[in-house]
């Protein structure tokens, strides 16, 4: 059974940082291109990010949104997805979920996690 767990959500003052992981299980994960994706209270989801299975840079990308603040990583031995999140917005406030696509340069989804809260405040 494919399983994602997001953990690392939490309040935090504008221009602080956070780092959120994704805890995978249930298939092989170095194997396929990961993603983050966000919803902002009221509003429909946004694509953060995405780790890709393919050798050079481009094997992550960004949205324009948090290009040059937010950092994807992999740990492929544990099985486990991040992203480091620095001067961090009140607009990045938005329930953060993981999801694994179909292949290793695919961007379409098929299993999610529940997601982590992210709220960024004074």
């Amino acid at each position: 059974e494919v399983q994602l767990v997001e953990s690392g959500g939490g309040l935090v003052q504008p221009g602080g940082s956070l780092r959120l992981s994704c805890a995978a299980s249930g298939f092989t994960f170095s194997r396929y291109a990961i993603m983050w994706v966000r919803q902002a209270p009221g509003k429909g989801l946004e694509w953060v990010s995405i780790s890709k299975i393919r050798s050079g840079d481009g094997s992550r990308t960004y949205a324009d949104s948090v290009k040059g603040r937010f950092f994807i990583s992999r740990d492929n031995a544990q099985n486990t997805l991040y992203l480091q999140m620095s001067s961090l917005k009140p607009e990045d406030t938005a329930v953060y979920y993981c999801a694994k696509t179909r292949c290793a340069g695919c961007h379409n989804a098929d299993y999610w996690g529940q997601g982590t809260q992210v709220i960024v405040s004074s």
